[in-house]
């Protein structure tokens, strides 16, 4: 009898176990893709009137977009033929005006960085798209742009390539 119960819990725990297989807690659908590919994202951005020059905003974009897949998949970072190739530019980098105050000084600025992603899936085709992702972060007028410019980028990279994962890989 205590045999047979034993077996049964092992049976019960093996299946929930093997049910469970399939589901990661990122929602990720990597399908039958085994690496992915993230190219340099060049910055375009300072060649728009009135973006802000931004020297290793490139490097540092591609390198969190690159941690935020490779964090939330098992799938392998490869440097070319990648299942999953992620290209494209910052075509946006401004900081502009946002609140005044009654003297008509700037009370708020707003930092808005902008990519055009381009997403190509050789196990799933029709998943390919491309699409310009943009966020912000605002911050007080009297802040120099350089003292907060490590929080803001952690802020927009981490809601970008969050947006940018859950466009081509969120199962939701």
């Amino acid at each position: 009898m205590k045999i047979n119960s034993i077996k049964i819990g092992i049976l019960g725990l093996l299946l929930s176990l093997y049910s469970c297989g399939a589901y990661n807690f990122s929602g990720a659908d990597i399908g039958t893709a085994e690496s992915f590919q993230v190219n340099f994202f060049q910055n375009y951005a300072d060649q728009n009137p009135g973006s802000t020059i931004q020297p290793g905003l490139d490097r540092s974009f591609t390198n969190a977009l690159q941690e935020m897949i490779n964090n939330l998949t098992s799938l392998s970072l490869t440097g070319s033929n990648g299942d999953l190739l992620y290209e494209g530019e910052i075509v946006e980098y401004r900081v502009t005006p946002m609140t005044a105050t009654a003297d008509q000084l700037t009370a708020q600025n707003r930092l808005t960085m902008s990519v055009n992603v381009r997403f190509f899936n050789k196990t799933k085709e029709d998943a390919d798209f491309e699409r310009r992702f943009s966020f912000f972060f605002d911050f007080d007028a009297a802040a120099a742009l350089t003292s907060v410019q490590a929080q803001a980028h952690e802020e927009i990279f981490e809601r970008l390539t969050q947006d940018i994962f859950n466009a081509s890989l969120g199962n939701w």
